[in-house]
């Protein structure tokens, strides 16, 4: 979960990376704008045309002018929050601090990501091992989760008399497939916990386990469908999302290890 929150950090900078070169300092020639005596510098407006720019907007002469009016909006505020003081105020200060050191953050980023590509050899790697984790088939099942091994074990007799699956799938415990029989749809094993997986990869199309299943979730009773062969991406169509797996994981690491070896009081 600590990993996680890393990696959402670096995604929550993402805007900031693509405008992080604009803003590393102020031009001090001439500006876009005065308002009141003070200049807008042109390197503000090129920061936000780079973060329209990142989400797909073309630069163009009406961008320019909507940019150029909305720093001019900004500077009025700006001076306004400033004349009453409020840039004294030490948890706006905190703020400001944080907002420059996240666009410090984003360029460093943006430099290391640049420096340190991924290669074709790393993602077809990467392509091979997913490739083994998932396996060569995928599977159609339903389940039932109850509470107790005594309540999955009573489902078991009830199906041995003949009771359909989907009518006793109403008193599982999983919302999310218990109006539907049960059906999970398809999946390969690895989406599932290793106990469900392996009871479910034993089964005959049509059969039931014939004993609970344990899992951190409680007591599965399983039932297997289908079964077909499992059709992955060509490495080519998975590139893309290889290539920003394993870019999350270089930083995750990266960010780690200067945290390793940081001086901490």
């Amino acid at each position: 979960m600590k990993r996680t929150s890393i990696l959402y950090a670096i995604v929550a900078l993402a805007a900031l990376i693509a405008i992080a070169p604009a803003l590393a300092k102020e031009e001090t020639s001439k500006g876009i704008a005065t308002v009141n005596g003070k200049s807008i510098p042109k390197n503000r407006a090129d920061a936000l045309v780079a973060a329209q720019a990142a989400q797909g907007r073309p630069d163009s002469e009406e961008l320019r002018q909507a940019v150029r009016e909305e720093l001019i909006r900004r500077e009025i505020l700006a001076q306004e929050a400033q004349k009453k003081g409020l840039d004294k105020k030490p948890e706006v200060q905190g703020q400001m601090d944080l907002a420059r050191q996240s666009v410090l953050i984003g360029a460093y980023m943006q430099e290391f990501v640049k420096t340190h590509p991924i290669s074709e050899d790393a993602i077809k790697k990467e392509y091979e091992a997913v490739k083994a984790q998932m396996g060569d088939k995928e599977y159609k099942a339903r389940h039932i989760l109850v509470e107790t091994e005594g309540e999955a074990k009573d489902i078991i007799a009830k199906l041995d008399k003949g009771e359909k699956f989907a009518d006793l799938a109403k008193q599982s415990k999983d919302p999310g497939s218990k109006d539907r029989g049960g059906d999970l749809g398809w999946a390969a094993p690895s989406s599932y916990v290793k106990p469900f997986s392996e009871a479910m990869i034993k089964l005959e199309k049509g059969k039931y386990t014939e004993t609970p299943v344990k899992s951190d979730f409680g007591y599965h009773v399983i039932m297997l469908d289908d079964v077909r062969e499992l059709k992955l991406p060509s490495l080519e169509e998975a590139k893309p999302q290889l290539a920003q797996r394993l870019q999350q994981q270089m930083v995750e690491k990266h960010i780690l290890d200067l945290r390793s070896k940081a001086k901490v009081n």
